[in-house]
């Protein structure tokens, strides 16, 4: 009960907050800013418009967060101007309750074109970090889908701050968890 609570007023204050950084909505274009650390990571998925079609339903519905062994407040589909809570659960000491690591952000846009289905969503306060991701799944001429995790980002807490390379170990996990969720997804046809 209190860890629904927590989640609410969490969300509560998510609501009511702007964006923690200036360039929102930068990872639809081709330069990140600078500042930040930045990447993009793409891998193949498979082929044709089933499969492009499944993949990017997979993604709109938080898939790639919910297979990266995330959880997902409030329940619904990734639409622009949403506000969402991702939470990881953080290993704890036996007989007490597992604590939870509450990551606000907002859908700052979304995609839905013939070679493209996606959304970004932007650090609000209280996020580990600072900056943007985006989740896109595109398909070429030659029928190939793929799926890229792009973002940009810089330590916003002061824990990620201490944490120097092992926060960004732990962001390149997730990155891969991502992509792995989003693969494993198509090929079990979800």
């Amino acid at each position: 009960m209190m860890a629904k609570r927590r989640l609410r007023t969490a969300y509560l204050r998510a609501l009511a907050a702007e964006p923690s950084y200036a360039e929102v909505g930068a990872t639809a274009g081709p330069v990140l800013p600078g500042g930040y650390r930045t990447f993009r990571r793409r891998i193949p998925v498979g082929y044709g418009q089933d499969t492009f079609e499944r993949a990017g339903a997979h993604v709109l519905a938080w898939g790639a967060q919910r297979g990266a062994g995330f959880g997902v407040y409030p329940e619904g589909p990734a639409v622009p101007g949403v506000t969402a809570l991702v939470v990881l659960r953080l290993p704890g000491l036996p007989g007490l309750p597992f604590p939870r690591l509450i990551i606000p952000c907002r859908v700052v846009w979304t995609v839905r074109a013939a070679e493209r289905i996606g959304f970004a969503y932007g650090t609000l306060p209280g996020h580990p970090e600072c900056g943007e991701e985006s989740f896109v799944v595109g398909r070429e001429l030659d029928g190939l889908v793929w799926f890229e995790v792009t973002a940009f980002a810089r330590p916003a807490r002061w824990y990620s701050r201490l944490g120097g390379p092992l926060t960004r170990l732990l962001q390149d996990l997730a990155t891969r968890r991502y992509l792995g969720s989003v693969a494993a997804a198509v090929r079990r046809g979800t």
